[in-house]
């Protein structure tokens, strides 16, 4: 994964829903060729950390045994205009689930509670043919538990 669009899963219930965190700063890699005057976050930039977080809660429901991709989103809302430079947390519940596919949704909200981004629907497709203990060494270094590359 070469862009990874939360800092830290904070808390995570299996079946039910997560909680991560994402500082959206001025450094972010997407400043500094696009938006050098005025420094807005993209709207798919929120898309992409909703569903980064919702899809890890889903491989961690399964036990790593699959790897959720997402195929459909619904009702999607992201601010216009919104600067860098605010620490918000990022949040998902899973709706439904079968052994095929799974619908959650997913919100990112301000530390005080407002909520600046939604998904109310994204539907993933299960990938069945996957390492679990290669996919639970990716999901310790993007939760921010440790190194993937590390025996």
């Amino acid at each position: 994964m070469r862009f990874l669009f939360f800092d830290r899963v904070a808390k995570i219930e299996k079946g039910k829903a997560i909680e991560a965190s994402k500082t959206f700063s001025l450094a972010e890699e997407f400043h500094s060729k696009h938006f050098t005057k005025i420094p807005l976050i993209p709207g798919v930039i929120f898309i992409e950390s909703m569903a980064q977080v919702l899809g890890w809660l889903i491989n961690y429901t399964h036990d790593f045994k699959l790897l959720a991709i997402m195929s459909l989103l619904d009702g999607v809302k992201v601010p216009a205009r919104l600067r860098a430079g605010f620490k918000a947390r990022v949040r998902a519940e899973i709706i439904s689930a079968s052994s095929t596919d799974s619908i959650g949704r997913a919100w990112v909200d301000t530390q005080e509670g407002e909520v600046i981004a939604s998904i109310d629907r994204i539907i993933y497709t299960h990938l069945q043919n996957v390492d679990p203990g290669e996919l639970l060494k990716w999901f310790r270094y993007c939760s921010g538990s440790e190194d993937p590359t590390r025996e």
